[in-house]
């Protein structure tokens, strides 16, 4: 497909039209236009819901989480339950690779953009639905939102099992959106690559629930893996009460020897090498059984020394470590100042801000990096090109 102004990127030429919100969704299409798809964010005229979270600078509707969230994208104010612009929302799907959503299934279908009535208008087109369940099932019409995704995945329990007395809390971080996200991307990039190998549009769905599900269970499916099992859920090292970070003279430390080499280095230095004596280390079974002295072993000793002066023993020894950081800290981290991953630039209405940089480093194709949208920003410019032809049908 073309349209008047062409994106630049490795994704140029994909058009996305994304009537997402919130962040599972938008964090999804927010990586596809860091990399040159052009993304038209379609709202309703109250806008996003998290374009009011936090403090906005100067207009009430730009808030900071829309500030990182949806960069580079077009705003596009549509009223769906107007016919004129339910039939203009299909018109603008026409001209797209991708439509992607996370409206829940009974409200999509009355807005008729449900599956089975838009492959009738569009019948190659890629449809994208985030789900907060499998619709095979008995959660396919519950409402999801993080923290329940949280809550029903195991990551409350995982994360509680860690304490002594039990004590259940969220993560804090929207984790279950943004891993969701990103197996959202790689569904849309997946599906777009079969279809320009000469397959179909075709309509795919990404669910929270199992999606978070897949996310933990890869490590902690652990000896439940095999039938009959040979053990219990949970990688027992990762489920330790003991695995903490580790107290120094002036902070805290996260220490992690790996190799059976990192451990004796790492106890040698502690002038303490009788522990792997007593608790054989070689081997990851046996480091496993045995994590929990070892970390007990290494804590008794962290507190004689800084933080600084453990991180210069450490590396020479080439055990893996790294400060516990204070969040606002990374602003200031080096390695982040060095690799200009934060970037003060100027916002066309909202002055100068910091904008993180994707993080992947391309050798080529690298798209510029946009700013997030005023609310409607976009309405007439997209609407008169699509009035004037301009942005033609994309080209299967």
């Amino acid at each position: 497909m073309t349209t008047s102004q062409p994106a630049t990127g490795m994704l140029e030429g994909l058009r996305i039209i994304d009537l997402s919100t919130i962040v599972f969704g938008p964090y999804c299409t927010q990586m596809l236009a860091d990399m040159g798809a052009e993304v038209i964010k379609i709202e309703a005229p109250d806008g996003d819901f998290f374009r009011q979270s936090g403090k906005a600078k100067n207009a009430p509707d730009m808030g900071p989480i829309h500030l990182t969230l949806n960069r580079g994208k077009k705003s596009v104010v549509l009223d769906l339950k107007s016919p004129e612009d339910r039939a203009t929302l299909i018109k603008l799907i026409r001209t797209a690779d991708v439509f992607i959503h996370n409206v829940r299934s009974a409200a999509i279908r009355k807005l008729g953009l449900d599956y089975d009535t838009l492959v009738k208008e569009v019948p190659d087109i890629i449809y994208v639905h985030g789900v907060g369940y499998s619709s095979v099932g008995p959660y396919a019409d519950l409402p999801a939102y993080d923290d329940t995704i949280q809550a029903g995945s195991g990551l409350i329990d995982l994360c509680a099992r860690t304490s002594d007395p039990y004590d259940p809390k969220f993560v804090p971080t929207i984790v279950a959106d943004k891993v969701s996200g990103l197996y959202a991307a790689q569904a849309v990039l997946a599906a777009y690559i079969y279809r320009l190998k000469g397959g179909k549009g075709q309509y795919v769905e990404v669910p929270m629930f199992e999606c978070f599900v897949h996310f933990l269970l890869e490590e902690h499916l652990f000896e439940r893996t095999c039938e009959p099992p040979v053990g219990s859920l949970g990688y027992r090292r990762i489920m330790d009460k003991a695995r903490k970070p580790f107290p120094t003279a002036d902070g805290y430390i996260s220490i992690l020897p790996y190799t059976d080499q990192n451990w004796r280095n790492l106890f040698d230095l502690l002038g303490c090498p009788e522990v792997l004596t007593a608790n054989p280390v070689e081997g990851s079974l046996l480091r496993v059984q045995h994590v929990g002295e070892f970390y007990a072993a290494i804590a008794l000793r962290t507190p004689t020394r800084t933080t600084a002066e453990w991180m210069d023993l450490l590396r020479d020894i080439n055990v893996p470590a790294m400060p516990v950081r204070k969040v606002d800290e990374l602003l200031e981290d080096p390695q982040l100042i060095a690799s200009g991953f934060f970037k003060r630039v100027e916002h066309p209405s909202e002055g100068p801000y910091l904008q993180m940089q994707p993080p992947i480093r391309f050798g080529a194709g690298a798209a510029p990096i946009g700013h997030a949208p005023r609310l409607g920003e976009h309405t007439q410019s997209v609407l008169a090109e699509l009035a004037s032809g301009a942005s033609a049908l994309k080209s299967v």
